[in-house]
């Protein structure tokens, strides 16, 4: 289910036309073993990835050149958070943009609630109508920026991709976590540095000193994602 302050179209769920739609040489094949790894949610993720590759290039959201790596560099890169989050975590996905991380979570945790942030108008209509065109009922859509929703909002995981250094992540999120509650960020290699430069703010929060997961799903990646993890006391 999902929400805004957007209209939507009268068109009947799942029976979205994706104009341009490219050929399946043109979008990259799953590497082996994602049919496994999504399972029974795995023709929503080639949906999924029909979207990005069309509706998401025409609305400004992805660039063109991702086509031939949409599996390996956003979907799957993106998935492999979902091995962090419990069953009954409450997830916020910050700038969630193009929906990642949040839609592979939510097609690989069905039973998880996800509200997926995002403060531009034309993104949250762009995911308004993939998530309503996937069915996905347990994700929820807010128009703002996250540090709009203190108050509003509490989350027991946030999660990030490509959002800002580390020091701003926390600085936004930190009163929107529940005590417990966790960061997790996919960052890439320059993590470490950010990460020096959070340390002040890690101690004066009294957050949990980061671990960095590296994380392959189970060796689908040859390239594993960078997880980052904070605990708030």
């Amino acid at each position: 289910m999902s929400s805004s302050g957007s209209p939507m179209t009268d068109q009947p769920e799942n029976d979205i036309e994706l104009s341009n739609e490219p050929t399946p040489a043109e979008i990259e094949t799953p590497p082996a073993g994602t049919e496994e790894y999504f399972g029974a949610a795995f023709p929503a993720a080639q949906r999924y990835a029909e979207h990005l590759a069309t509706t998401g290039i025409e609305w400004g959201l992805i660039g063109p050149r991702e086509v031939d790596r949409l599996w390996t560099r956003h979907i799957l890169n993106c998935a492999v958070v979902a091995e962090y989050i419990g069953e009954n975590d409450v997830v916020g996905d910050v700038g969630s943009g193009a929906g990642l991380p949040g839609i592979p979570i939510a097609l690989l945790r069905p039973e998880v609630k996800i509200v997926l942030i995002e403060p531009m108008e034309r993104r949250v209509e762009w995911l308004n109508m993939v998530v309503d065109d996937l069915g996905l009922k347990n994700v929820r859509i807010v128009r703002a920026r996250v540090e709009e929703l203190v108050d509003e909002e509490m989350f027991t995981v946030v999660t990030a991709r490509a959002v800002k250094a580390m020091t701003t992540l926390i600085e936004w999120t930190r009163e929107v976590i529940s005590p417990g509650g966790r960061i997790l960020a996919l960052k890439g290699a320059s993590v470490e540095g950010e990460l020096v430069k959070a340390k002040k703010l890690i101690k004066r929060y009294r957050l949990s000193q980061p671990q960095i997961h590296i994380v392959d799903g189970g060796g689908i990646l040859e390239v594993p994602s960078r997880v980052v993890e904070i605990v708030k006391k």
